[in-house]
């Protein structure tokens, strides 16, 4: 097991390597001149040339590179366009409420795909009718979800508030953590949990919805193969309820398929966060970004793609990890 994890390390480290070079790449071959955002339009171009000396556009690529990477290990992301505070700040700022609503989403997508996934299992009529709701739902985009749900749960019911995170009228924990659900918890403040709750069910729910459908039908296809397996029927003939079966001799070594469903499906997440979070006005990184790339804010930019990349490169090395502890066999590949 140690020999993966230190395997697996070393290609984690290469992967945030490749981010890097990546997103360098990516900024260094946009036409837009980053000094000219920086001084404004109106700047003369002897003006825009001296900020590009000091930036170190001018430098040959590779030098350019191993500054870029040397300021990124230090933590220096630059300073913002639009706020005009360090991008690590900003990013201080924002991350909170988008990990919020990510580690929510992530909760619901496991939750709902991990229950569909046994009812499929299980087949019988409902088995059916929910595949040709799987692949209807799978389809539909996340905006439209996230207006669907604004359109009854807040317009048509008056049952959840449609944006924001938190009602304005009361007083929100300041730490230690900044996820406002564990800070109300800590503080003691149920009035505080139950707004972030009532405020987080619809932005995590439209996040999670596709996920979850891709993970229950990896989930379904897998344990139909294992509950054809011999050890399932001798588990069966010894008389075990089939709840026990299930729980100690299906799952286990069905869910491997499913985590690496997950494991991708948490990419898809993170690339929704930006869509979701503008729909139901979520203040966080997707709502950031967005109002950066208005601006051709590029240290924001940057700064908040390296952090959701690092985020679903770790999430995945978490994932092989285990699926390494659920299915022995992983660790002598």
């Amino acid at each position: 097991m140690a020999r993966l994890v230190a395997q697996r390390g070393v290609a984690l480290v290469a992967v945030l390597f490749g981010l890097a070079l990546i997103v360098f790449i990516l900024q260094a071959v946009v036409p837009t001149n980053p000094a000219r955002a920086m001084v404004g339009a109106s700047a003369p171009p002897g003006v825009v040339a001296q900020k590009s000396r000091e930036l170190g556009y001018e430098e040959p690529l590779p030098i350019r590179f191993a500054d870029y990477l040397e300021r990124v290990l230090s933590g220096n992301l630059q300073t913002s366009l639009r706020t005009r505070n360090p991008v690590v700040e900003d990013l201080e700022t924002f991350a909170p409420a988008t990990l919020e609503l990510a580690l929510a989403a992530a909760a619901l997508a496991a939750a709902i795909g991990v229950g569909l996934g046994l009812l499929l299992a299980a087949g019988g009529r409902l088995a059916r009718v929910l595949r040709t709701v799987l692949i209807g739902g799978a389809s539909v985009p996340a905006f439209l979800t996230g207006l669907l749900l604004i359109l009854l749960f807040y317009s048509t019911l008056h049952l959840l508030p449609a944006s924001g995170r938190v009602d304005d009228t009361l007083v929100v924990p300041t730490g230690p953590t900044k996820i406002l659900l564990i800070d109300a918890i800590l503080h003691g403040e149920p009035n505080v949990f139950l707004s972030v709750l009532e405020h987080i069910l619809l932005p995590a729910f439209t996040l999670a919805l596709i996920p979850a459908l891709a993970i229950a039908r990896v989930l379904a296809s897998s344990c139909e193969a294992v509950l054809r397996e011999d050890y399932v029927r001798t588990a069966r003939t010894k008389g075990l309820r089939e709840r026990t079966v299930i729980a100690r001799h299906v799952l286990r070594n069905a869910c491997g398929p499913a985590l690496t469903m997950s494991g991708l499906q948490f990419g898809l997440l993170l690339g929704g966060i930006v869509v979701v979070e503008q729909v139901f006005a979520w203040p966080g990184l997707g709502r950031y970004i967005d109002q950066s790339i208005a601006y051709s804010d590029f240290p924001a930019i940057t700064g908040t793609t390296l952090l959701l990349g690092t985020a679903y490169v770790v999430v995945n090395f978490l994932v092989d990890i285990a699926q390494a502890w659920a299915d022995p066999r992983i660790r002598t590949v």
